[in-house]
Parts: C-alpha cells; sequence; structure tokens
C-alpha cells in the first residue's frame, strides 16, 4: 500500500478511511469490515464521537488475526475545548483509553481556536456549541505554543507516536515551526477541486509537512447536514457530474470518485474518503492504479472556487471566522 513518510519517521498509508458522520451504532462493523477490505488508515476524532467504537472494530480484526497493531495507523484529533496544557494531557491519555489500543499514531489539533473548558462526561453536544440550542459558543484564551507543548509531553510519554495540525493556515505552520521540539508531521485540510489551496499545500510540502485532505468530492460530503451546514453545498454542481470530471473517468475507464481522489494522491495528498457502499469501499482503497495526465490533473485544478464548506464563519449563528 502506497504511503507517505511523516517528519516523525512512521509511514502513514496515502488512503484511508474516514470516520467522521459513521453512526456510533455501525461504526465497530463498518471499520472491521474495512479492515477486511484492505484499509489500515482511520482517521476519527473526539467530535465524531465514535473513537471507543472504531477501537472495538480494530480489536477484533486483531484478535481475528486479520491484522497486527502496527499494521493499523490511526489518526484522532483534540477537540477545542481542551487546548489547555492540563486538558490536552487528560484528553490524550482519555481518547488513547477510548480507542484501546497501546498508542495513537497520530495526534491533531482539531482547528486553531480554543473553547472554554467543559468536562468530558458533560459535552453532550460535541462541536462548537457549549448548550443544547445550539446557540452557545465561548472561546478561551489559550495560545496554541501551549497546546503544541502539551502535545509534545504526550510523544515524549509515549501516548502517541506523531502530532500535527488541522485547519491551519501558512501564517499557523510557521510560527508552530518557530518553536516546535517535535515536527509538524501532519497538516489536515478541507481539499478539493473547488478549494484547491495551492500555496497552504506547497508551503506545507515544502516544510516536510505530510498533507491529508479530507472532503475530496467537495459538496457531496455536506449534503446530508443540517441546513447551515449544508448552505453553500445545495448552491453548487456535485463533482460526481461535473462534465470535466466526467469526462476524464470515461477516458480512464474509473468512477468520478477514483478520478477526484487521485487527483489528490498524485499530488502527494493523503485522502480519507468514507463510504458505506461495499463496492465503492473497494474502488476508493484501488486509486493509485492509474495514472492522471498532467493537463487532466490542470483541468481538475481549474475548477477552484476558493469553495470552502467547512466554515464555522458561515454556518454558526454566532461566528468563528478561523479562515478569513
Amino acid at each position: 500500500m502506497a504511503s507517505i513518510k511523516l517528519a516523525s519517521g512512521y509511514d502513514m498509508p496515502l488512503v484511508g478511511f474516514g470516520l467522521w458522520k459513521v453512526d456510533q451504532n455501525t461504526t465497530a462493523d463498518t471499520v472491521y469490515h474495512a479492515i477486511k477490505t484492505g484499509y489500515r488508515l482511520f482517521d476519527g476524532a473526539y467530535d465524531y464521537q465514535n473513537e471507543k467504537e472504531a477501537g472495538e472494530g480494530i480489536k477484533k480484526a486483531i484478535a481475528d488475526g486479520l491484522v497486527k497493531r502496527e499494521d493499523i495507523f490511526i489518526t484522532t484529533k483534540l477537540w477545542n475545548n481542551y487546548h489547555k496544557k492540563e486538558h490536552v494531557k487528560a484528553m490524550g491519555y482519555a481518547q488513547r483509553d477510548a480507542w484501546g489500543l497501546d498508542y495513537i499514531d497520530l495526534y491533531l489539533i482539531h482547528f486553531p481556536v480554543a473553547l472554554k473548558y467543559i468536562e468530558p462526561e458533560k459535552l453532550r453536544y460535541p462541536g462548537w456549541w457549549a448548550d443544547a440550542d445550539r446557540k452557545t459558543i465561548a472561546k478561551d484564551k489559550v495560545p496554541i505554543s501551549e497546546t503544541w507543548k502539551a502535545l509534545e509531553e504526550l510523544v515524549d510519554e509515549g501516548v502517541v507516536r506523531s502530532i500535527g495540525v488541522s485547519n491551519f493556515s501558512t501564517q499557523l505552520l510557521y510560527d508552530v515551526i518557530s518553536y516546535a521540539r517535535h515536527p509538524i508531521s501532519s497538516l489536515q485540510v478541507e481539499h478539493h477541486p473547488y478549494l484547491v489551496q495551492d500555496i497552504l499545500i506547497t508551503m506545507a510540502q515544502e516544510e516536510g509537512i505530510a498533507v491529508t485532505g479530507y472532503s475530496t468530492f467537495g459538496p457531496q460530503s455536506f449534503l446530508e447536514l443540517p441546513p447551515s451546514f449544508r448552505a453553500r453545498a445545495e448552491n453548487v454542481p456535485t463533482l460526481f457530474n461535473h462534465p470535466i470530471i466526467k469526462k476524464i473517468a470515461e477516458a480512464h475507464g474509473v468512477s468520478p470518485g477514483q478520478v477526484l481522489l487521485r487527483w489528490a494522491t498524485q499530488r502527494g495528498i493523503a485522502v480519507i474518503p468514507k463510504s458505506n457502499n461495499k463496492a465503492r469501499l473497494q474502488q476508493n482503497l484501488e486509486v493509485n492504479n492509474f495514472r492522471l495526465e498532467d493537463a487532466e490533473l490542470g483541468e481538475i485544478s481549474a475548477l477552484d472556487k476558493g469553495l470552502r464548506f467547512n466554515d464555522p464563519g458561515f454556518y454558526l449563528e454566532k461566528p468563528i471566522r478561523i479562515f478569513d
């Protein structure tokens, strides 16, 4: 399986399975089946509220002799309410224990913004809100440097092997690089032909930071979400039906989804698609079996609209303008 070498020295698979929006009740079976299909990278987060169940699927696969622990690569993320040093440390241990594994392979800061601390057992509304009406959002004053240094201690203590960030800008990456004792191993960002982010990705790769793209299918990932989250996605053509994507797919005898994934992986960007369809699950894993021409890569990249769907500055009633 194709992989990317992280700055920490570990290898991360180039194609993985994303756990965002995977139903908690089916997560264990979904992960187990994905392992049987051939997936070795699983991308989770505290915010997804299915880490325990994902770990159960992995442990079952290990117990059944399908894989060993070292064959599996687990990425998970620190949520915004836990940026203070003492909370980073506690959550790192708690999330490792939730997965039920000896260590987390890659631990990311989910967003570059701190929210007021809420005890995990009282956080009944995972996401940006502090209450059931989904209106109250309370930011906190915690510098990224404090959070990063706590992540480094988790590496020192063997809780996690590699650390990185998600939804960061070039400026924030340069800032972390200036004081990092352990390197930024990975940057995870929204990435699809409507949001190419070429400058950010080029800068990260120049600095030896492996890039993972999420929502590779663009608007498709957001159409099933509540109205405020899907508003932008409803107003643009899906990439699966875009004439350029369909034309390239037909030329190579593959699906539009495979073209979108290959567009990313051929440029050295890891992908983490999710599918409940068994045939598509297999197709997504086989995206490195063909090669796009340079002209085709260019055609796809030229679809860029700078259109971001995962934007709390847009979908929250009280916006948090991370990307503005």
